[in-house]
């Protein structure tokens, strides 16, 4: 869409927080979708980045803007909605037992400081605090790591302790190549950055839906309390390494039901055309 096309669009859905405002003024209304809840709102605080004022502010992180937030709400009225996934192209497909519980990641970040506590931002932080989960459980377990240069320092790291590491340019540069990896797969196994913990907003990967949708149980850390997440059905939030070894033994242990549960969590709370028509609705209202 061209810039002069703007005049004519009854709604902006904006997903960049570097959005220009003379751009965002172009549009009748307009909608901001976080999808980094918790990192936007502080860096907001901080002035690290800088938002254009919108009509309508919508989030991905249950918490924010709620009493229960650990996060500043930036001044904003927020309205939670679900990362949606299209269902009619992500079907349910069999697994084989032999198949590993997958992700798909990139490992970088480091740390930031806000009001005194210091966060990481750094997934593969969370990654080393399991990297002897594979000693723990009979279930197989590959990484897809968008790792460049030290690809081969970290597979020679983890590989001896049990993880498959591959590239993830390898399995998902493309559309089809990104969901037929995750159909192939198991379920999903996955940490979070550390700071979706300290932030306790309920966040969950739009990653993770995809493999909800296809019906593979998902085996993710624990990102604070959810209003509709199970912590042990379909969806399993680990603590610990107990627990995670606990939840992939539940998950093999009942396969069919899990998958089955996987679906329905997909179906009932993200699908595509109903989490949009809600979004929509509500930022046209």
């Amino acid at each position: 869409m061209t810039l002069e096309a703007a005049a004519d669009a009854d709604l902006l859905l904006n997903l960049s927080p570097a959005l220009p405002a003379s751009v965002v003024r172009r549009f009748r209304r307009s909608g901001f979708v976080d999808t980094d809840p918790g990192l936007l709102q502080v860096w907001m605080t901080t002035g690290d980045i800088c938002v254009a004022p919108h009509d309508v502010y919508f989030t991905i992180g249950e918490t924010v803007g709620t009493p229960e937030a650990r996060i500043p709400d930036c001044g904003l009225r927020w309205h939670y909605t679900p990362p949606p996934v299209f269902l009619a192209e992500w079907p349910v497909v069999p697994a084989d037992p032999a198949s590993s519980y997958t992700t798909i990641t990139h490992w970088w970040g480091g740390t930031f400081e806000f009001h005194g506590t210091t966060f990481s931002n750094d997934k593969g932080a969370a990654f080393l605090e399991y990297a002897g989960l594979p000693s723990r459980t009979p279930a197989k377990l590959e990484l897809a790591v968008c790792l460049g240069e030290h690809y081969e320092e970290w597979r020679a790291r983890l590989e001896p302790q049990g993880w498959h590491i591959r590239e993830a340019w390898d399995v998902s540069a493309t559309p089809e190549e990104y969901r037929s990896y995750i159909q192939r797969s198991r379920g999903e196994f996955s940490c979070v950055k550390g700071c979706y913990v300290q932030f306790a907003n309920a966040w969950v990967s739009d990653r993770t839906i995809c493999y909800l949708a296809s019906g593979k149980p998902a085996v993710v850390q624990h990102t604070g309390p959810s209003r509709f997440l199970p912590d042990a059905a379909g969806v399993f939030r680990f603590r610990s390494m107990d627990e995670a070894v606990r939840a992939l033994a539940a998950a093999e242990a009942d396969y069919a039901r899990h998958s089955r549960l996987a679906r329905a969590l997909a179906e009932e709370y993200f699908d595509g055309c109903r989490v949009i028509a809600r979004v929509l609705e509500r930022a046209l209202d």
